[in-house]
């Protein structure tokens, strides 16, 4: 089977921005540096602001409760940031499809490339593949991109907190 990569660093850059939200638009313009985003335009303090915007209705997409609920918010998102694929080599990287218009703000951009993401991720690897954390108390956001496809929390540390917990009950 093979399953499509390019949903991957997306949904992953929108859970980690979900999960600990920037401060500054700095700091956003830095962790879109760190995910291997190309920032050529200048970040603006209503990035940051359109970011979080927007992140918080993705989340609706983690939370909806089933997929026919996913396809619709995460097709709302899609028709609000994504424009028809086209072709290009703009950072001279080689030439790979863009689901966005040229010359877009940070915010766009992101918003562009985390709604292609997900579709891709979702149609790619399954529509249960977004969830919260199933450790009590904790709810952060997670993309499974386990081979299994049966991830159930955000990390190794709240799985093991929660088999200890569980193991401690009996």
């Amino acid at each position: 089977m093979h399953i499509n990569p390019y949903g991957r660093d997306p949904v992953l850059l929108a859970v980690d921005l979900v999960n600990r939200p920037p401060a500054t638009a700095d700091a956003l313009r830095a962790r879109c540096l760190d995910a291997g985003l190309v920032v050529d335009a200048p970040v603006r303090e209503a990035d940051l602001t359109e970011v979080r915007d927007y992140l918080d209705a993705w989340t609706g997409i983690v939370d909806a409760p089933e997929p026919a609920d996913r396809a619709r918010a995460l097709n709302a998102l899609l028709a609000a940031s994504a424009a028809h694929p086209r072709l290009t080599d703009h950072a001279d990287t080689g030439w790979h499809i863009h689901y966005r218009d040229d010359d877009m703000t940070l915010a766009g951009v992101v918003c562009s490339l985390v709604s292609v993401g997900t579709a891709l991720h979702l149609t790619g690897r399954g529509m249960h593949r977004l969830g919260r954390c199933g450790a009590d108390g904790c709810g952060r956001v997670f993309a499974d991109v386990s081979r299994t496809g049966r991830q159930r929390y955000c990390s190794p540390a709240c799985a093991n907190r929660d088999a200890v917990r569980r193991h401690r009950s009996r």
